[in-house]
Order: C-alpha cells, then sequence, then structure tokens
C-alpha cells in the first residue's frame, strides 16, 4: 500500500485526490499540505480523507511517505520536487514542469540520483481520442505529414488574473503559452517530435492586470521541411481545442475526423473513400484505455512503482515541452528564428534570464489571496460528433 501525498490543495487537487481514490487497494493518501490549511481541511472533509494536515511540506520530508503530489503554482515545483525527491519519494509534478529549462535540469538530476520516478502531468495523453490519433499516426496509414495545425483555445475572464500568483513572469512564468497549451505542445512533441524552427508572435489583448501574455501564435519547421502552427490563447470562446495533422495521404484530427483525397486527372481532389473506410476501421478496433485524464497518468505512475516499469511521461518529456515554449518565448520577445535546441547559456535557460528579456504588458494591480468559488475548467475531451452525412466532425 503507496503512501500519498497531496502538496497543494487548490483547484487542481481534487483531480488527483480523485484520481487516487480510484485505487484505494493500491495507494493511501495520508497527508494533505497547504500554504492555506482551511483549504486543505475542506478538501478532507470533502473527500473524507484520513489524513494529517500541514502548512509546509518540509514538515512532510521526514515521514514514510512513497509518492506526491505535486499541485503548487509553477516557480515552486522544482524546489520541491528534488527535496521529496532527495527524501526518497516518487513525485508526480502537475504542469507546467518547472519555470526554466534550468529547474528542469536540476529535477532529473534529482531523480536520476536518487533512483525515484519523476512524471509530469500530462493528462490528454491519457485520452481515449488522443491515444487513438497517435496510433494512426504511428501506423503511416495518413502517409508522410506535411502540416500540423494545433488550436489551445482557452477563456478565461479579467478577474482570473487578480490571483496573488497569477499573471507574473516571476510566479506564474508566462501565460497560456505556459499555463494552458503545455497540453497540446506536450502532446506534438509527443506526435511528432522536435521542430529545428520557430518564429512567434505574443500579446496582450485582453487582461490589463496581467504581465504575460494572453495570446500567442508560433508557427514551426521540422527538418523534413513540414510546416505547424500553434495558437496558446485564454481569449477564444468556446474553449475549442484541436489537433489536425494533414498527411500525404490523409487528413486526421482530435476530435476525430479523417478525410482522404486522391487526384483526378486534372489534379482537382476526390474523395479516397477506401483509404478513409481503412483508416475509420483500424480507428474502431483500437481498444479503449482502462482509465482516461488524471487517472490513467496515475494509475500508469503507480505501476511503473509497483513494477519497475517506465512512465509514459517522464522528466526528459517536461522539460523538452517547456524547451518548446521557452523557444516560443524567446522567438516572440526577440523576433528571431529560433533555432533548437536551447543550449545552457542562452538566455531563456534560466528564469533571471527570462525575466530580463520577455515584454511586460502590464503592471499587476490587483491581488487576491483565493477565489471562493473553486469550479474550473481542465479542456476538450476531444469526443466527436456524427455530421448530417454520416461522416465525423467536431
Amino acid at each position: 500500500m503507496l503512501k500519498v501525498a497531496i502538496i497543494g490543495t487548490g483547484a487542481i487537487s481534487p483531480s488527483h485526490i480523485e484520481a487516487y481514490l480510484q485505487f484505494e487497494d493500491r495507494c493511501k493518501i495520508v497527508a494533505l499540505c497547504d500554504l492555506y490549511p482551511e483549504k486543505a481541511e475542506a478538501r478532507r472533509e470533502q473527500y473524507g480523507l484520513d489524513a494529517k494536515i500541514v502548512r509546509d511540506y518540509k514538515e512532510l520530508l521526514q515521514d514514510e511517505i512513497d509518492l506526491v503530489s505535486i499541485c503548487m503554482p509553477p516557480y515552486v515545483h522544482a524546489q520541491v520536487t528534488v527535496d521529496f525527491l532527495n527524501a526518497g519519494s516518487h513525485v508526480v509534478v502537475e504542469k507546467p514542469m518547472a519555470a526554466s529549462l534550468k529547474e528542469c535540469d536540476d529535477m532529473i538530476e534529482a531523480a536520476q540520483n536518487s533512483g525515484k520516478l519523476l512524471s509530469v502531468i500530462a493528462q490528454n495523453r491519457f485520452r481515449n481520442p488522443i491515444m487513438k490519433l497517435k496510433h494512426i499516426l504511428d501506423s503511416g496509414m495518413a502517409g508522410k505529414i506535411l502540416h500540423a495545425q494545433v488550436d489551445s483555445f482557452w477563456w478565461r475572464g479579467h478577474c482570473y488574473y487578480d490571483l496573488w500568483w497569477r499573471g507574473t513572469w516571476e510566479k506564474e512564468g508566462g501565460g497560456p503559452t505556459l499555463n494552458h497549451a503545455v497540453h497540446h505542445i506536450d502532446g506534438l512533441l509527443w506526435m511528432l517530435g522536435r521542430p529545428s524552427q520557430i518564429q512567434a508572435y505574443m500579446s496582450n489583448v485582453a487582461h490589463d492586470n496581467a504581465e504575460v501574455e494572453d495570446l500567442s501564435i508560433a508557427m514551426m519547421k521540422y527538418p523534413n521541411g513540414a510546416l505547424g502552427q500553434l495558437t496558446s490563447s485564454v481569449v477564444h470562446h468556446g474553449e475549442e481545442q484541436q489537433y489536425v495533422f494533414q498527411g500525404q495521404s490523409a487528413r486526421i484530427s482530435a476530435p476525430w475526423r479523417v478525410t482522404a483525397s486522391i487526384s483526378l486527372p486534372n489534379g482537382f481532389p476526390e474523395r479516397d473513400l477506401k483509404l478513409e473506410e481503412k483508416i475509420q476501421k483500424y480507428y474502431d478496433e483500437l481498444p479503449d484505455l482502462p482509465y482516461e485524464g488524471h487517472t490513467g497518468q496515475i494509475d500508469n505512475m503507480l505501476s511503473a512503482i509497483e513494477h519497475g516499469t517506465p512512465v509514459l511521461i517522464d522528466g526528459e518529456s517536461g522539460r523538452s515541452t517547456l524547451e518548446l515554449i521557452m523557444s516560443i518565448y524567446k522567438s516572440a520577445s526577440t523576433g528571431e528564428n529560433v533555432q533548437l535546441p536551447l543550449r545552457k547559456g542562452d538566455p531563456f535557460y534560466t528564469q533571471d534570464g527570462v525575466k530580463r528579456n520577455v515584454p511586460y504588458f502590464y503592471e499587476k494591480g490587483k491581488s487576491v489571496e483565493n477565489f471562493t468559488e473553486m469550479k474550473i475548467t481542465t479542456g476538450s475531451n476531444y469526443g466527436a460528433q456524427k455530421d448530417h452525412v454520416g461522416g465525423i466532425s467536431q
């Protein structure tokens, strides 16, 4: 029976708590930690947990904690992760992995030295449409991928950035490129690998109480010549999120849809219904995951601890995601066409370097300690709907 601690009991913590509670025969939540103990008390009561409450996570470093979930603001992820790894605990840390590549490297080194597992939350990989899309890409049936479109569309009200740690480069580390599109960037890297060049733009168009961007657009070039585009936003009504891959043979996406074309003698397109049916059949026959979202990733971590197997999303995966994010920030801040990888010594390798080189769009003029409303949105489930001609559309 693995002993689990939840570090940070804010808005995302129920996703972790509810996931662990799915596996009561494998683990038990024994501790809750929060800077505001009353929030931890509320979580303990909400879920009927037999867990002790502490204000300072360091009080738990001497306890026999097998696994911790770190659900704190990004600027403290690195130190808390390193401390628990060094104390002998496995760690699941919320996205983004850290506030800088330097911190990511410190976390990875601590995991290697301690022999403990480090997993970075990227729960969208554990959604059926995303996992199945990955299998379709790997099958090669869509052909060489020529273009990728990723829409990380979210919407947040003006007061969202009133929370004391949000909306600053120092505490939150960035805007939606870092804190929202991180899910989609992880998925894009998982599916297509790392691009070689980035050209990006960012702005703050609707939140004058935040230093950080609320909208960015990045263009990517891959070593094989393929192109990609990524929009990261908290100004898009409807929060429609999608991956679209245009292959040489077919177009596939999440939410799921497949369309294939063949050429008429004059070069114009005609539907390749045979290929569409083949890809659709393959997709339909792929098995569903036993658990989705955070529950799927927690199950993956528990299994890795129990059986000595690798986790699907490790520290290197989390670092690669942050590297692409920092490349976007570098390009958008300097106007450069950024070449990847980012090396040690680059101004965007450390948090201090980032803070010195990014634009400060507005001064944060209001700060509240907590919101009473805890309801949040955690992204699309990428479900598909039938359209009027029997195909699949978003």
